[in-house]
């Protein structure tokens, strides 16, 4: 099994995403996709936290102001749209299960976790429940692999090409 190519952590990179989510950065594995300054914007953590904790959100979305833009998204009913085109459109079911099976295959990479086996994130591959997760997936994966991650992100009123970033690391300097 391949492991995705993530980006390497740095210790300013935990202290970006610890204040990015305001508290300690935990597992991170991977700097899963970073904003055109170079700050995280996902993080893949392990499936399995050092607590013993099961972990399926392996894209975990940590950028504060993409995490705004889709909770706004999220708060006017998007996800039922997208829910209903899941239902209506076989060629973007289809291309949300492949989607599914390869967050798995991504995961797993890094450690199966039976507790876990089988589940992904967001509601794949039957449903839409987390666009923040489905975002993630997206932007770790890569345009053309999530279609409903896809669409939220173009949606969003953030972009990953446009730099909203505060300089995390100033304090700690």
């Amino acid at each position: 099994m391949t492991r995705p190519p993530f980006a390497p952590v740095s210790q300013t990179d935990i202290i970006t995403v610890s204040a990015q989510l305001g508290r300690p950065a935990r597992d991170v594995v991977g700097i899963a996709a970073r904003c055109v300054c170079g700050a995280p914007t996902v993080v893949a953590t392990a499936p399995r936290l050092s607590d013993g904790t099961p972990f399926p959100t392996f894209y975990y979305l940590t950028h504060p102001a993409a995490t705004a833009a889709l909770s706004f998204l999220e708060a006017t009913q998007v996800m039922n749209e997208y829910n209903q085109l899941l239902q209506d459109d076989e060629d973007i079911r289809a291309a949300y299960r492949r989607a599914h099976e390869g967050f798995l295959s991504d995961r797993e990479s890094i450690g199966v976790v039976p507790e876990v086996a089988g589940i992904s994130s967001g509601g794949m591959p039957e449903r839409v429940k987390c666009l923040h997760a489905l975002a993630a997936h997206s932007l770790a994966a890569g345009p053309g692999v999530n279609p409903i991650g896809d669409l939220a992100l173009a949606r969003a009123a953030w972009t990953p090409a446009v730099c909203e970033c505060l300089d995390y690391t100033a304090a700690d300097a």
